[in-house]
């Protein structure tokens, strides 16, 4: 069902780790003075915040409680949502190596993903999204018509993760995430695939735009 006039444009992007979610969805939201949405930082900012408090990450009942408990808003801030813990957003904390490998158990909680959900959907109130992570077409906004899916060759992707220094079992990572029970990673209904293997990320997020462009003129927006 496509949104009313009226109501926020969401624009879903998924896909996998080091597919180029971040710096397409941030090219994209500024191309077109969209809200930039990272779910993935809201994720890691529960893993920071578990690690910082001594929940034990692997424990499903203590996370979900902790999460259920915290304090935590959303704010925008130049363009960019925020999840803010007690008013403070720890922007370098959530990409230490530590929460990084505290993320994936964090994120497959079921009750942990129910909030995060009923949370990310609050973002509308913020105006136009360009939302990524790896549930958005599937799960947080289903019912939006702007859906792509980012992928690229496994060796690509570490390639690129490397790049960044970062060493990550990617081929673990992507079994974990489309095996969780909980909004497992998936293509989502009538989302756009593009594998970006051999593509720059100015070509990757100009495919998007073009699309977008000419999708909602024909809408009339």
């Amino acid at each position: 069902m496509a949104p009313k006039k009226n109501q926020p444009v969401v624009i879903a992007i998924d896909g996998t780790s080091a597919s180029g979610k971040s710096t397409n969805a941030k090219l994209v939201a500024k191309a077109l003075d969209f809200v930039y949405v990272d779910t993935g930082a809201m994720y890691r900012t529960l893993a920071w915040y578990c690690l910082r408090h001594r929940v034990n990450v692997d424990d499903e009942k203590a996370v979900a409680a902790a999460c259920r408990k915290w304090k935590a808003s959303l704010e925008c801030v130049e363009a960019q949502v925020q999840l803010r813990v007690d008013g403070y957003y720890p922007a370098k904390e959530i990409r230490t190596a530590e929460v990084s490998a505290a993320v994936p158990h964090v994120a497959a909680v079921p009750r942990v993903r129910e909030w995060m959900k009923r949370k990310q959907r609050e973002c509308v109130k913020f105006g136009n999204l360009v939302m990524e992570g790896r549930d958005i077409g599937t799960n947080v906004f289903p019912e939006t018509d702007f859906k792509y899916y980012l992928d690229a060759h496994l060796e690509e992707r570490s390639r690129r993760r490397e790049a960044e220094g970062v060493r990550e079992n990617l081929a673990a990572r992507d079994l974990r995430d489309s095996q969780r029970a909980a909004a497992p990673l998936m293509i989502a209904l009538g989302a756009r695939v593009i594998n970006n293997s051999n593509m720059t990320s100015e070509q990757t997020s100009g495919l998007i735009i073009e699309d977008i462009r000419k999708r909602l003129a024909e809408e009339g927006r």
